[in-house]
Parts: structure tokens; sequence; C-alpha cells
């Protein structure tokens, strides 16, 4: 059968992939950009849209990396805001598992989903750092070990007290005069890393509960994916290693008693539209160097080096000092905290064979843009990459803030559309609707278990 291509968008925030030298390119705090960015992809069909979450802004040699980022809104508040400015599209959220609590977590994801009737989405994160740690006071509490245990449990426990109310605990009889069901919201959850009992205060949302997101890349990770996600960002955006993270993490899902269409897989990606494949091609190679500037490729090397190269022509070789991997240059910055000597060894080997400066060395490891083309080529290769169970849909982060999936929607979803591999009009009213996940089993008051299939 032919595969439905699921579709999101971010607006990039803990990431350089906006290009701030165009002019086009304006505030990634402005809620208008938010608003702009959200009714575009509506307007496209797009399944949710996505906000990561940064509980401390990155820095490099001790101020804040600004080629990165420059500031970060709450994320749920901004996608109340989202909600509010749009009908059917889905607002999916990062929240932390490691500094936050799952009271208060479930309390602000079930309102999101009545705020918005039934379109919230989860992404569960966790941290790993001790530099994270200090905006809370809790700097190295957590062994990295047990980030994944701390996360799973806060899962489950967030669930609990979703839970807790059923669909009829709200009874609303004036004439009987009874408004809530007794027991309701009541929970207790004893385990290792939380020990809460009490009552829930939010009724149950019309989802039941928001959709879970995950992007570990571990075995941990992946296997946290196949027991207890409903969507997977991925950043294997390349067909070849797409495919064998597809069929690795879809292979699992049977051992949690789950079916392959329990999960959706979807790369981060790019795109890059012109009116020819050649005129595509040129524009995005301008936008990947803008991206990959002289400074922040210099940055990017001294956060694998763990040295200061200010003083190296990024346009010249790779530095032949060793890297020093006790020191970290870049705090707060997941890819380059482990295995930094590999990577070292792994990008020397690269610009050795290829003769690639330093500059040229970031932008080839960097990877370039996913999708390049005519409206024609561009549609025709996502269509074959999810046909061919690379994923099943992208989230897609636009170079320009907040106008850069424009040219998409109006030009390559109608040749999708045409296809009949993506959704014309939206068919349902709830997120889990859009990405055609099995119904949640209804939950049994303050039990926590299935009662009956809704």
């Amino acid at each position: 059968m032919t595969k439905q291509i699921h579709l999101a968008a971010q607006l990039p925030a803990i990431h350089n992939v906006t290009v701030w030298s165009d002019p086009r390119s304006t505030s990634q705090i402005a809620v208008d950009n938010f608003v702009h960015l959200a009714r575009t992809v509506e307007r496209g069909r797009f399944d949710f849209f996505f906000l990561a979450e940064g509980l401390r802004v990155r820095e490099h040699k001790g101020h804040f990396y600004d080629l990165d980022v420059v500031g970060r809104p709450d994320n749920l508040t901004m996608l109340s805001a989202v909600a509010a400015v749009t009908t059917r599209l889905g607002v999916a959220a990062t929240v932390n598992a490691t500094f936050n609590e799952p009271y208060e977590v479930a309390r602000r994801l079930a309102t999101l989903d009545h705020l918005s009737g039934g379109r919230a989405a989860w992404n569960v994160v966790t941290s790993f750092d001790a530099f994270t740690g200090e905006n809370f006071r809790r700097g190295g509490f957590l062994a990295e070990a047990d980030r994944y245990t701390r996360a799973a449990e806060f899962l489950a426990t967030t669930r609990e007290l979703w839970d807790s109310w059923a669909g009829e605990d709200v009874p609303a009889d004036p004439v009987a005069g009874r408004f809530v069901r007794a027991g309701a919201g009541e929970f207790a959850h004893r385990g290792e890393h939380f020990d809460i009992a009490g009552r829930f205060t939010t009724p149950r949302s019309p989802q039941g509960h928001p959709v879970i997101i995950q992007a570990g890349e571990s075995e941990a990770g992946r296997e946290f994916a196949a027991s207890d996600a409903e969507v997977v960002f991925s950043k294997y955006n390349r067909l070849a290693e797409a495919r064998a993270f597809y069929q690795d993490v879809k292979g699992r899902l049977a051992r949690y008693g789950r079916s392959p269409d329990a999960l959706r897989i979807l790369p981060t990606a790019t795109v890059v539209v012109a009116d020819t494949d050649a005129e595509a091609a040129a524009y995005a190679d301008e936008i990947t160097r803008a991206q990959v500037s002289p400074q922040t490729a210099i940055a990017h090397l001294e956060a694998v080096w763990g040295r200061d190269l200010s003083a190296y022509d990024p346009d010249g070789p790779l530095p032949d000092v060793d890297p020093e991997p006790e020191s970290l240059m870049l705090k707060g910055h997941s890819v380059f905290r482990t295995g930094r000597a590999e990577t070292a060894r792994r990008w020397r080997a690269l610009a050795e064979e290829r003769g690639l400066s330093i500059r040229e060395l970031v932008i080839e490891v960097h990877g370039g843009q996913t999708f390049v083309g005519s409206p024609r080529t561009v549609a025709d290769t996502m269509d074959h990459f999810v046909q061919s169970d690379g994923a099943d849909g992208f989230v897609f982060a636009a170079h320009l803030t907040p106008g850069g999936l424009d040219d998409f929607v109006d030009r390559v979803v109608p040749l999708l559309q045409e296809k009949g591999v993506l959704r014309r009009e939206y068919t349902g009213t709830t997120l889990r609707h859009h990405l055609g996940l099995p119904p949640l089993p209804r939950a049994g008051r303050g039990s926590g278990n299935a009662k009956e299939a809704s």
C-alpha cells in the first residue's frame, strides 16, 4: 500500500539552522513569527508544530553561544498561543524528565490538550550534565546510567495521573446534584524515583494522553522508543542510514506487543526549492555556507578539540595539535560531549583524504541540505524516501525564520497531494488521528488500567 507522508515543522531554537545574516530572518522570540510558521504549515496540512526546549543556554568559552541561539521562550506557553490561532495543527513540546516533576508536567500537558481540543504532544527528553543542573541546584545529582530509568518511571507516573480521571468522571448532572464522581483524580505511585499520592486536578483530556515523542539514538533510547513512544525524531535523513534505523526500531515493537503502525519515525530535514534543480543546488550551497560561517567552523572544531583555535585560519588545514578530551569549550551541547577523540580522528582522516580546510570539513560533516531541487524533484524524492521505508515522514527545520517553509507549502505540498500521499484536508480533530495512531484504551478511574477500547 502507498504510505501517507506525515509532516511536522519546528522553529529552530537550539541549533544553528537559521541563517541570521539573511534580512528575511527576524526574531525567535516574537510570537508573530511562531504564529506565521504555524499558520503556514497548517495550510500545508502538516500533522504538528514542534518546539524544542533548552533549560540552559549553551556557552562557548564561558559566553553565550550566540551563533546558536539568542534566548529561548518557554515552549508550552508559546504553544498555547499557537493553539489559539490554529484549528487542526498539533502542538508538540519538549519537556525535560530530569529537571521537572511528573505532577506539574502531567497537569500542564493535559491543560494544553484541553486548550487545543486534543492536539498536544510531549517530546520526552533527559539531561546529561551538571552544567544544566546548575540552573536547578542539582548539578550532577543524577548518574547518566539512571537517566532512562527515571524517564521511564516519569512517563509511567504521568500516565497514572492522566488515567486517574475517566471520561465519565464529570457527569455534570444538576438535577441529581452530581458534578464529579467520588474518587476522581485519586492516585498513588510508589517507585524508585517518585513516591507521590494525592488527587490530580485536571480531568481527562480529549486525547486521554498527549502523543508521546522520543528522540534517543542510544541502545537504551531505542528500547525506550519501542516500548513507550508514538513518534520518534531521528537524525538519519540519508536513505541508507535511515532505512537501517527504521528497520531496527520498528523491529523492536513486537517485543512490547505493539504493531509497526503504533510508532511513526520522522527524521529531521531541511528543504530548498527553486524553479530548477540547478538553481536549487546553488542556493542550497549558499545556505550551507551561511550556516557554517568561518566563526561557526572554528567553534565546532574547538568543541571537538577542547582547545582555543581562534588563531587558526578557517580556510586553512586542521590544527596539527592533538585534542584535549578532558577540556570542554562548548557546554550544553550533547553532540560534542562524548567520543570527541574518536570524532577528531575521523575528521582528520576525512580532511586528509579529501584535502578539506577546516570550514570545508565542518560543512561536509554538517551534511548540507536534505531535499534540494525543483518542486517536482523535491516531491518525488520525499515520496521515494518514505515509500522505501526510510521514514514515515519528516520534521522540517527552515533556514529562514519565520518564512522558510512558505515555498515548500505553496509549491511542493500540492504535488504531494496530487500524488495522493498527503492529505488535502484534515479528516479529524486530534493529533493522534492525524498521525494514524491506534486509539488509546479507556482508563479505569484511579487504576491506570485499560477497560475498553475507545
